[in-house]
């Protein structure tokens, strides 16, 4: 297993930076099981990417507008797509969102730190149950651990699999506007996230744009592991 360390500004420097790292490094394969199944990722073994400043703005990547290719997330994606982190509600033909596991557990880790005081590590929301794994396309965001430390609420979350070009920049700008709402309530400042995955990958269909945002090519193929196994 190799292990990555990225250090980043905001959430567009994380995602730039991961993307230019994955393409460096990145084991690619064939999906035998899971979304693309057939088709190739390219994948860190595992990554760990702390982001310092996550509430800067914009909260989307940085797609220069001389390269012509489209942001990985729409503008107002985010909006839409908070109510899905936070709430129950489920749409038709959805197994299940994050926010029917995530919404009671917000609740309680505010009132937890409002009552209780900060010095705790049981304010953790977890994502999934059991039953989870016979889903289809089980969740991909397994946790989400907090902390506050000189008055700020700082995130930690894990990622069991994880889109690097779409999912990343949608999945933690949610993530950092649910922080904020959190931090809010319980009356502390905005802090860091921490994220985690051993499956933050790019499918193959967006390889080329990865290369053309990055102005990085991947490495020749007689220097890469492939492999046909996910693990």
């Amino acid at each position: 297993m190799k292990l990555e360390f990225i250090e980043a500004r905001d959430l567009p420097d994380a995602w730039f930076q991961s993307v230019y790292r994955l393409l460096e490094m990145g084991r690619e394969y064939v999906i035998e099981r899971g979304s693309y199944e057939g088709q190739k990722r390219l994948e860190f073994d595992h990554v760990t990417i702390h982001i310092r400043y996550p509430g800067v703005r914009p909260l989307l990547p940085d797609i220069p507008p001389s390269l012509g290719i489209p942001n990985p997330v729409a503008e107002g994606y985010l909006e839409e797509y908070l109510p899905y982190l936070m709430t129950a509600a489920k749409q038709p033909g959805e197994d299940y969102t994050y926010g029917q596991y995530l919404e009671p557990q917000i609740a309680e880790v505010i009132r937890m730190y409002q009552e209780d005081g900060f010095e705790t590590n049981q304010a953790y929301m977890t994502v999934g149950d059991p039953q989870s794994i016979h889903l289809v396309d089980p969740p991909c965001l397994r946790g989400i651990d907090t902390r506050i430390k000189e008055g700020t609420l700082h995130f930690i979350v894990y990622f069991r699999s994880w889109d690097l070009w779409n999912g990343f920049p949608a999945n933690l700008g949610a993530i950092q506007l649910l922080k904020e709402y959190m931090a809010s309530s319980i009356g502390v400042g905005d802090g860091e996230i921490i994220a985690s995955s051993k499956g933050l990958h790019l499918y193959d269909y967006v390889w080329e744009l990865a290369q053309l945002r990055t102005m990085r090519n991947r490495p020749s193929d007689g220097h890469r592991e492939k492999t046909a196994h996910e693990g």
